[in-house]
């Protein structure tokens, strides 16, 4: 968009609106350290639990360093790095895909399984638990 459009459109917002945006960031930060709370308990970064949980979503075939980089949003070289620290703490380990011997499929040891398992129970908990706050601020987005 352009610039004068874009000024058009915030000249449009008012105090209600940023308060509101500025609520919804807030419970989106709150969320977020209790996230990193949670993962520190496990023993994990933020960051480690966050691609523990992409390598277990992944569709079948697609765990691949490339995938963790593309869902954290991370260079590749700083994905290789993650890995490589996961594998080295025995939560990940590589396997060639049979499709292409060239690429290297992620998969989660039983110990991180475990780990994941509690985490996103808990994760889960306080999404249901914030749930009615969220969809209210985002309700008064649309006003």
């Amino acid at each position: 968009m352009t610039q004068l459009i874009l000024e058009a459109m915030a000249a449009e917002l008012g105090d209600a609106d940023y308060a509101a945006l500025a609520d919804f960031r807030f419970s989106l930060r709150e969320f977020l350290a209790f996230s990193e709370k949670k993962a520190a308990e496990c023993g994990l970064t933020p960051q480690q639990h966050q691609a523990l949980l992409a390598i277990r979503a992944a569709p079948r075939g697609a765990a691949t360093v490339g995938y963790v980089a593309e869902r954290l949003i991370l260079k590749p070289h700083s994905a290789t790095g993650l890995v490589d620290r996961l594998v080295a703490l025995g939560l990940v380990s590589r396997q060639a895909s049979e499709h292409d011997r060239r690429q290297a499929l992620l998969r989660l040891s039983d110990h991180a399984v475990s780990i994941l398992a509690k985490l996103s129970v808990t994760h889960r908990e306080e999404i249901l638990r914030i749930r009615p706050l969220l969809v209210q601020l985002l309700a008064s987005l649309e006003h």
